[in-house]
Parts: structure tokens; sequence; C-alpha cells
């Protein structure tokens, strides 16, 4: 039994990224049964202390790589002291709108470490592998949160055909979020400002970038390195 908690925890510790992509992707799961009302202060709190684990996870995946850790601490401890304070203060504004930017920030930050952690050198791992999916859930993390940060700073940016004159929810901007990146257009939330719709915008294109360069690239490189392992006298 011993043995077995030691190899997890050494898988845990080499593959950053999994445990990264294997949380988030729960956390998807997990935000389908929690109740998002003011009202339901147990469920925010819940939300909250999950939020704060994923920031946790994805700082600690981002000093695995070769980005700066004090950057991220910069930015990430005032990310958890946020979401620690917009739960208290029940999502009141100036502090939900502040959190929002700072959690783009931090996962723009995290975005960078990620990218450059596959990009850094000419052998693919099999956590970078993990990472490719990682990279995406953070990317999809970001845009929800931009898409928050937008709605706090102008009410009514996003509709759907479900209460369309309500706030849309943390988990309906993170659907949509999902659907922008995959492509997908699946998404019932509708951006009907402006600004919204150029946020939207700009994630198609950033999603349409990732998918034909990171996984290219993983691509490439897994087949070249397959034609140097049955050529070992090429050069």
């Amino acid at each position: 039994m011993q043995h077995r908690l030691v190899r997890g925890w050494r898988w845990v510790r080499t593959h950053p990224s999994a445990v990264l992509l294997i949380v988030q992707l729960l956390g998807i799961l997990l935000y389908a049964f929690v109740d998002e009302s003011p009202a339901n202060s147990l469920g925010r709190l819940g939300l909250s202390l999950f939020g704060m684990l994923v920031v946790v996870l994805a700082l600690a995946v981002v000093r695995a790589t070769p980005a700066y850790t004090w950057l991220g601490l910069l930015i990430g401890l005032p990310a958890v002291a946020l979401t620690i304070t917009d739960w208290a203060l029940r999502g009141a504004q100036p502090w939900h709108l502040i959190s929002d930017v700072v959690h783009v920030a931090f996962y723009a930050y995290t975005l960078i470490g990620l990218l450059r952690y596959m990009f850094d050198d000419d052998e693919v791992t099999g956590d970078e592998i993990w990472a490719i999916g990682a990279t995406f859930t953070v990317a999809v993390w970001l845009w929800a949160y931009a898409y928050s940060a937008v709605q706090g700073g102008i009410p009514g940016s996003f509709v759907a055909a479900v209460d369309p004159l309500e706030q849309r929810t943390w988990l309906e901007l993170l659907f949509l979020s999902t659907t922008t990146m995959s492509s997908t257009g699946l998404s019932d939330v509708v951006p009907v400002t402006p600004l919204a719709r150029s946020v939207v915008m700009v994630q198609q294109v950033a999603g349409m970038m990732f998918l034909a360069v990171a996984v290219s690239r993983i691509v490439g490189l897994t087949i070249a390195g397959r034609a140097g392992w049955r050529d070992p006298g090429r050069t």
C-alpha cells in the first residue's frame, strides 16, 4: 500500500499538467450540482474554495516551467485573497469585478507558462501531452473570467433563452467559453454588447490558433521522434 502511495505521489509530481486538467474537468462537473444563487452561502463557499484549489494547482504547474515564480505569487496570492473577499461580500461590486480582472491576469500568466512549457524543448514528454488539455482548460477559465468581468462592468452584456434579463451565472459563462474555445457554437448564451462580442471574437481566433499551432507541433515532434528512433544514424 505504501509503495502504491509513493508511486502515486511521484506520478502527481511528474505530471502536474495532468493533475490540473483532471481537477478542472471535475470542477466543471461539480458546478452542475451547486446552486450559485446568493442565498446559498454554503454553495458559494464550496465554489470559492474549489476556485482557490484550481488557482493553487495552476501556480504549481507554472512553477515547473521557466516562467518566473515570483510573478505567479505576485498575481496568485491576491487572486486567492479576492476569492475569499468575493465570497464574503456575496459578489458585491466593485470587488467582484476586481476579483475577475485579477483572475484574468493570473490565468493569462498560467497560460503563457504552459505554452512555454510545451514549446521549451524538441522532445515530447508524457506531461506535455497532458499539458495540451491543461492549456485548453486554463484558456477556458481565463475567458470565462473575462466574460464575468465584462458582465460586471457592463450589466446585460450576455443574454440567454432562460431568464434573458438576469445576469449570467458562472456556469453559463464557463459553458460559453468552452463552446467558443472549441468552436462548436452550441451555447445558448449570446453576447449582445459591442465589448462582449469583441471579447468572444478574440477567443474564437485564439482557440483556432491554439488547435492549429500547439497540437500540430506536438504531433510533428512525435512523428519526428519516431523517425529518429527508427533511423539512429540520421542527423
